[in-house]
């Protein structure tokens, strides 16, 4: 035994220098105030980031009067194929920006350069969260820094609120006061300028429709909305606009401020700086959006609106680009909406029938997916992961046989050739955009050029007698235009347009040419509404051929003249067919932005300088390779509360982690002073560190803030010294494959280490385990968990104890099913299990019973799934050398809340399930062989506290049979902490 433990001390000693040799392709700058990581086939973006840092960091410290509680870490990389950021303040000041173009969709994106937009929109969640009064730096300096709540610490929730306040606010706030600032720092490119935004509370006051309130949008509107998340940045934004339009930008400053004259609160300093309540605030907004939508809907009806007919498919949520069979009168594209995967789709546009061809695997928001058909074969090209790195694929519209063509080719914006079958489109690699060519039959593809950084080519569309090729271009200048080449002579690498048309900052959108190849239809805000233009190739002239009351988008020409669009409502795109009519008087829109400049033009001196401006080389003062191991330093530190043996401890926990979390460190040391404890147990020790795939623990007396609440105990006596390694083998979102090995070795305990019930009859023993986790799983918008998919496991154990060595081989299935209600499942649990060895010895059997939820957990919610459960059972009740089981749960349809409770504190859905199991135990023996059965049911109620944190209380009852006789019944309450 000693051997093997000083074995595993060795493991952990070489897995220490095997880390600190090894490499991971990052490297470092440090200035005065960043400290900037990136990957190495990043480099060329360093400067850049330097500089547009700087003047953002300046601007911030300036206009908030922020003093930093440290440097901000900002690391850059590439494994999205669009462009995004967050920020977190807490437990250290950090910035992850994906370095892609961004997605200019419907323009809820700016179009202002993405490193400059980027750093000006994150830094203001950093300054106005890091913000901090006397009082808050009181609370960081006895506990250490920052304090990030942790749900195995629930005490930390608090330590969170008293050291970064401004972090517990909800999500508009956030997002509405970073997109705020971030329009006017890039002189007012942004959303609080945006054509989309002003249509989204235009439709909503022309269908008279309900505004969501700050309840309301937290609650339901992020979940039930076909926008989901992004109505926080819809209505923060918008809400903020009208703040400073009402009350002066100064005044907001004032608010989004945390100094000695401000409320800890963000609802309470409301009320301190505008003299009302936030509530009567937000209803103020309201009442003055009505009215302001209503003049602008008087002034576009000053010209005739466009007639529209609308397609009997009804709202269709978001639609990537589509195809219509004029002969059939189907449209194909895909799809997302609440309730349903996403998924490519032939919709019918005579009954409203809607056949579903295949999911989509993480799609966009609104362009859900990259799409281009070919009508002679009837096949679908589309991409799947569209959140991660793009793989190409095709299906036939008919069959429904998909095929994959390209993993991880990061190509989208297809567009189908039909005079050589080939695809052409745009790929996103380290951050730059190339054109490329993949011909028939779709095995590899070719570069034919690669563009400048943030010049970037999108909506592909090639003329019907494949000659030409035209798309989007965003510059950086923020320039956008139509550009129109010869493909013949972009093959050769000439990219000089063949035609060209500017459209200042407005996006030109979704350009597709007509069935004679004359014009060019298109969607753009270019004259505040998103209309509908064509661009006739031979003179250059553009028209509008629409005047729409929200917003047209994604034109379909028809051959005889009319289009296909997609007209915006609050429940998604509408199919629709108008008349494609040049009109010469289109009714503008006004946009809240401009008259916020009218009447505070000193809003136009928040521009933050160009980048051009800073002298990068006296910003460095050091430069490096990142290794996480060297960068670990202690981050904060806290009292808790632990419990051991029905016995209540206090304790300290220390966390200790490298600026980007690769490496961490926690240790929890406690007391119980409890008399009925042996000398030997009143003290605890956890340790635990992870780095990277690697993770080891060394304990002793383990104790665990949940046995508080029981009746499932975690704290063990004794000692247990622990280290695993997770190998990821397959990484495709949401399908993955992991290879986990696990070692341990205990000493003096008394019980077994998963099973509280059980003695163990030795003081010493040790375990291995290796096991292999599928998972592939998938929920739709809205869902409020898996809804169809498939799980798989197998797990060996070897113990030993005793001098003696015993095997447990087991191996689970778990399938599911979408039903036709929305967000309904069904679901079967499938697990089997054998060992080999004494029956009498301990570690040999399996063991099974009860729900295992505490009273107040921090596990998963639905216990009753896990192999070893067994509701109506006492916990560990049933053993066996060799199992067989079953459960099959039924979930119901969930109840969304709309407006129960407050902001901090409110509910947001309620979950039915029910559920069977039956395990058979001993199979290879006819004496010993024995059926159990559970039947019962859990309702979940999911609430929300202080904005951020997520807890559930948990209701359920089942009924025990013996073979065919009642056993007991079993009932649960259990509430999870975040």
């Amino acid at each position: 035994m000693r051997c093997a433990m000083v074995g595993l001390l060795l493991g952990l000693v070489s897995l220490a220098g095997a880390a600190e040799e090894s490499s991971l392709g990052l490297s470092y700058v440090k200035t005065k105030d960043l400290w900037l990581i990136y990957f190495d086939n990043l480099s060329y973006l360093e400067p850049h980031v330097v500089r547009t840092f700087v003047n953002s960091f300046e601007w911030q410290r300036k206009t908030f009067g922020w003093v930093p509680s440290q440097p901000t870490t900002v690391l850059l990389k590439d494994f999205s194929d669009y462009g995004n950021a967050a920020a977190a303040p807490v437990p250290g000041n950090r910035i992850i920006v994906d370095v892609a173009p961004t997605s200019h969709a419907f323009e809820t994106n700016p179009a202002s350069e993405r490193m400059y937009s980027a750093m000006n929109h994150e830094l203001v969640h950093i300054a106005t969260t890091d913000l901090s009064s006397q009082q808050d730096q009181w609370w960081r300096h006895l506990l250490f820094g920052k304090v990030l709540a942790q749900a195995q610490y629930p005490e930390s929730i608090l330590y969170s609120y008293l050291t970064v306040p401004r972090f517990t606010t909800p999500r508009w706030y956030l997002e509405g006061s970073a997109v705020f600032m971030e329009t006017w720092m890039s002189g007012g490119l942004g959303r609080a300028q945006g054509g989309y935004d002003e249509m989204v509370f235009r439709a909503i006051v022309r269908d008279q429709a309900p505004f969501f309130d700050p309840l309301a949008l937290e609650s339901s509107g992020t979940r039930v909305d076909f926008q989901v998340g992004a109505n926080a940045y819809l209505y923060g934004t918008r809400f903020f606009t009208w703040l400073a339009y009402a009350h002066s930008p100064n005044k907001v400053i004032t608010w989004l401020k945390r100094d000695e004259d401000s409320k800890r609160d963000y609802a309470e300093n409301f009320q301190h700086v505008f003299g009302i309540s936030l509530a009567q605030g937000w209803q103020n907004w309201i009442t003055f959006e009505r009215e302001f939508q209503q003049k602008n809907l008087i002034e576009i009806r000053k010209n005739p609106i466009t007639r529209q007919s609308n397609l009997s498919a009804g709202a269709v949520g978001s639609i990537s680009r589509a195809f219509y069979d004029e002969a059939s009168g189907i449209l194909y594209g895909a799809l997302r909406y609440p309730g349903v995967v996403e998924h490519v789709a032939a919709i019918n546009t005579r009954d409203g029938s809607v056949r579903r061809i295949a999911d989509i695997k993480r799609a966009m928001l609104y362009r859900v997916a990259a799409f281009a058909y070919d009508p002679n074969s009837g096949t679908a090209f589309y991409t799947n992961d569209n959140l991660a790195q793009r793989d190409l694929m095709a299906v036939n519209v008919s069959t429904g046989e998909e095929k994959m063509l390209l993993e991880d080719a990061r190509i989208g914006e297809i567009v189908f050739n039909r005079a050589d079958r080939s695809l052409l489109g745009v790929r996103h690699a380290d951050g730059l955009a190339s054109l490329v060519q993949i011909p028939f039959p779709y095995d590899h593809w070719t570069e034919i050029y690669k563009f400048p950084y943030e010049s970037v080519p999108s909506d592909l569309d090639i003329s019907p007698d494949s000659r030409l090729l035209s798309a989007s271009m965003s510059e950086v200048s923020s320039e956008q235009f139509l550009r129109v080449w010869e493909i013949d002579k972009l093959l050769l690498g000439d990219v000089k347009p063949f035609k060209e048309f500017r459209f200042g900052q407005s996006v030109p959108e979704s350009f597709v040419f007509s069935p004679d190849g004359r014009y060019l239809f298109g969607s753009s805000y270019y004259t505040g509404v998103s209309n509908i233009f064509r661009y006739e190739l031979a003179t250059g002239e553009v028209e509008a051929v629409s005047n729409a009351e929200s917003g047209l988008f994604r034109p379909i020409p028809l051959t005889d003249g009319r289009i296909i669009v997609f007209s915006y409502t609050g429940r998604g795109f509408v199919p629709a067919i108008i008349d494609a009519r040049p009109i010469k008087d289109v009714s503008a829109s006004r946009f809240l932005g401009a008259e916020l400049v009218v009447k505070y033009p000193e809003i136009k001196t928040w521009q933050v300088p160009p980048p051009s401006t800073v002298n990068y080389d006296q910003q460095i003062t050091a430069r490096g390779i990142y290794n996480p191991l060297h960068e670990i330093s202690p981050i904060n530190a806290y009292p808790v509360l632990q419990g051991y043996k029905n016995s209540v401890g206090v304790g300290y926990h220390f966390n200790m982690e490298d600026p980007l979390s690769f490496a961490s460190l926690g240790i929890t040391i406690a007391h119980t002073p409890d008399q009925r404890l042996g000398k030997d147990e009143a003290g605890h020790l956890d340790i635990f560190g992870r780095y990277l795939g690697w993770h080891g623990g060394l304990s002793w007396n383990r104790s665990d803030f949940y046995d508080l609440f029981g009746p499932t105990v975690r704290s063990r006596k004794g000692l247990a010294a622990k280290l695993g390694h997770d190998e990821t083998l397959i990484y495709d979102e949401p399908r993955k494959l992991e290879l986990r090995s696990d070692i341990a070795y205990y000493d003096k305990i008394d019980k077994l280490p998963g099973f509280q019930k059980i003695d163990a009859g030795f003081s010493r023993l040790i375990t291995g385990e290796l096991g292999m986790h599928y998972t592939n799983v998938r929920r739709s918008l809205g869902a409020v968990d898996d809804e169809k998919g498939l799980n798989w496991a197998t797990i060996l154990l070897v113990n030993r104890a005793n001098r003696q060595s015993t095997a447990q081989l087991r191996g689970g299935l778990d399938i599911g099913f979408a039903l036709p209600w929305a967000h309904s499942s069904i679901w079967s649990y499938s697990a089997v299990g054998i060992a080999n060895g004494d029956r009498d010895n301990p570690v040999t059997n399996f063991y099974f019973g009860g729900f295992g939820n505490n009273y107040v957990d921090h596990g998963t919610i639905k216990r009753f799934r896990e192999y070893d459960s067994m509701p109506g059972f006492g916990l560990n009740e049933i053993k066996a050398l060799n199992f067989l089981k079953e459960t099959v749960e039924l979930n119901l349809p969930p109840t969304i809340f709309e407006s129960v409770g407050t902001p901090r504190f409110h509910l947001v859905w309620l979950r039915p399930s029910l559920f069977v199991s039956a395990i058979s135990t001993d199979l290879n023996s006819r004496a010993r062989q024995k059926l159990f059965s559970s039947l019962g049911g859990q309702i979940d109620l999911r609430f929300s506290v202080l904005h951020w944190y997520d807890m559930t209380l948990s209701l359920g009852y089942a009924t025990a049979y013996r073979e065919s006789q009642r056993a007991g019944t079993q009932a649960m309450i259990s509430l999870k902490i975040m």
